[in-house]
């Protein structure tokens, strides 16, 4: 029996009654009475116990999520297909103390978002770009130019996600489908991919958390 069940309610009722209507055994018509009012009871004590969990980001669930979600962000952080309520919870938190303002910032929510780090480019940053006498620069090494007029200018190059691909479907030149063979293989479009992140995506992230006043030239590959 635990609190707010059918049997927790009966009990509680049952406190209440004279004595002299008997015990369980000696009251049936009452016992059947008082199962009706603690079934609708318990279910309302179940609806209440479930609206107070939607109060709190670490206790909401369902839809109420997504309505969190949307409340703190718009449309920039929503639930990807088959995210589960934990691990959404999980990235509105994340999201809800997220650094932001920062190189750091850029490097974080790229990261996460694609799972892959961006390359980022300061041309005003020496440890981006070298100096003379300094041990991380040369002639003939790779690397990038700077230029101290390009102020609060970054480049940044992003990475989209690894994607598992198409599941259950192979592709061309790979030996499990094939003409004649018993295999699967299908002609397929982009958005049967298990890649969900979108360009648009990835610079939404870098708009949320670039400093501000900053221009980021931002270049996506694969």
């Amino acid at each position: 029996m635990a609190t707010g069940d059918q049997q927790d309610i009966i009990a509680r009722i049952r406190g209440y009654l004279p004595r002299w209507f008997g015990d369980v055994a000696q009251s049936p018509i009452i016992n059947g009475v008082l199962q009706g009012l603690a079934y609708s009871g318990a279910y309302i004590y179940s609806l209440y116990a479930y609206a107070k969990q939607q109060t709190r980001i670490l206790t909401a669930s369902d839809g109420w999520l997504d309505m969190i979600a949307a409340d703190f962000f718009g449309l920039s952080i929503r639930r990807r297909t088959g995210q589960s309520d934990a691990s959404f919870r999980a990235n509105i938190v994340a999201n809800l103390f997220r650094e932001r303002g920062t190189r750091n910032a850029i490097i974080r929510v790229l990261t996460d978002l694609t799972g892959r780090a961006p390359t980022i480019i300061e041309p005003s940053r020496p440890a981006d770009c070298g100096a003379y006498d300094a041990p991380n620069s040369g002639y003939g090494m790779a690397g990038a130019y700077g230029q101290v007029s390009l102020t609060y200018q970054a480049f940044v190059q992003a990475y989209r996600p690894l994607g598992s691909g198409i599941p259950n479907v192979a592709g061309y030149s790979i030996v499990t489908t094939g003409y004649s063979a018993p295999s699967q293989g299908e002609y397929v479009d982009a958005s049967m991919s298990s890649n969900n992140v979108s360009d648009a995506d990835i610079y939404a992230a870098i708009e949320s958390v670039r400093p501000a006043a900053s221009i980021i030239w931002t270049r996506i590959s694969s």
